[in-house]
Formats: C-alpha cells, structure tokens, sequence
C-alpha cells in the first residue's frame, strides 16, 4: 500500500532544486545543483535491474530475515547489501533503501558538489552548509518537534530511519523512530532495522543504543518511543 510521503513538502531546501524520481516502487525525492533527473532515473533502472534480476536467481536475497551467504559474483549493490547485513545479523533487504539512495548519491557526485537523496525517509546527502534532518515518529510529542543539525562536510552521510509504528517496513520493535546517522546511508538503514528491532519498550533503549554504537563510521543514534528519546553520538538536535 501507498503512504503519501507528505513531509516531502516541508523538506525541500531552497537552495537546491528538487524533484520526483518514481521507478516501479522506487520513490526519492533528489534535491541537487542542476536538474538531473533523466540522467538520475537511468541509474535507478540500472540498479533495479541488477537487484531484481539477482532476486529471480537467488529468491532467498528478498526473502530472508537473516544474512545470507556472500557471492563474489553478484553486482557490487548485492554484494554490499549481503556484507552489511552480514555484519548486523539481518536480511539483505533490510539495506535496499539505503542502497539505492547511496549508490544514486555517488553517481550524482559526478554531476553536482551538493545533493540530497531521500528513498522512503532513508537519505544519502552531501552537503556544503548546514542542513536539517526533520524526525517523523507519529504520535510521539517530539515528531515534528525535532531535527537533526547535518555538519557541512567534504564526505557524504547517511541518515537513515526505521519505525515499529510508521510505514511499511517490517520492524520486530515498537520504537517510533530510530534515526542513524552515518558515513554510508546503507550500513545506517540496516543498522536502523537492527537497533528498531530491540526496541519493545522503554527500557530497551539504553541496550539498543549500545548495541547501535560499537560500528565504524555511525556519527550518531537518535530513539524516539512516545515521550521517550535517548541520543548517543556526535549530532546536534535541534528543536524546530
């Protein structure tokens, strides 16, 4: 089912010029110097191609909930989407939106110094000034409320999002947002998935947290569980 991503209205840096690119059940909103938004839409096909002629050989890729076994001759998307969740002991698909937004994002830095890809709340973004990453949690008194303050740097993030209460996504957790803020936007949307997946209560988050911050190159962990929220890292919170 469809979810209208509404808070793409209230995301759209002046700045940068922003537009739609839908591929199938692929979604992002780019936001980049310059209009790329054919050249940007050939990636997305490239890459959906790879990722769903793979699933027709190996069906497990889609549909485990733990890792599977590494192949040395899969595309480099697969390839890096087996790794990751190797690492988090989750199921490959656990990092495909985070993989498309990162993989995107590097063929872009070709094109333009700065841009912003956003696949269903999952970002991969290089960013010459400072920018604001909104937290959507539902009904939670900080949705809305809060942001994350994203430092100007010559490397790219990723700041990625998994909820147990919004969305689509299969979560184990309850938690109305973990937000990961990182070096690569997939590693952060799996990670997402695993710290979420702790999450059934509010005692959890401590755990969660330091189960979150033992991997190379994580800036930050933001929780958010109705009135709760627990923070960990180098990120700024902001309220808005």
């Amino acid at each position: 089912m469809y979810e209208e991503r509404f808070y793409r209205h209230i995301t759209q840096p002046p700045d940068l010029e922003c537009y739609e690119v839908k591929v199938k059940e692929t979604d992002l909103l780019c936001c980049t110097r310059g209009d790329f938004k054919g050249f940007i839409e050939d990636r997305v096909f490239f890459y959906r191609n790879q990722l769903e002629e793979y699933i027709r050989i190996k069906p497990a890729f889609r549909e485990s909930l733990m890792p599977i076994r590494e192949d040395v001759f899969a595309p480099r998307i697969v390839q890096e989407m087996i790794h990751a969740s190797a690492l988090l002991n989750i199921g490959p698909m656990a990092t495909v939106a985070g993989a498309i937004a990162e993989f995107i994002g590097a063929d872009i830095s070709l094109h333009s110094e700065e841009y912003i890809v956003e696949n269903g709340g999952d970002i991969a973004l290089r960013t010459l000034q400072e920018r604001l990453v909104l937290m959507y949690a539902k009904d939670s008194p900080f949705s809305g409320k809060i942001a994350i303050r994203i430092k100007l740097a010559d490397a790219p993030y990723g700041v990625c999002t998994s909820s147990g209460t919004v969305g689509p996504s299969l979560s184990f957790g309850r938690a109305d947002a973990v937000c990961i803020v990182g070096r690569s936007a997939l590693f952060a949307d799996g990670l997402a998935t695993m710290v979420g997946n702790i999450v059934k209560k509010k005692a959890d988050i401590p755990r969660a947290i330091d189960e979150g911050k033992v991997f190379p190159g994580i800036l930050g962990i933001l929780i958010i569980f109705g009135d709760y929220i627990g923070i960990w890292g180098d990120i700024e919170i902001v309220k808005v």
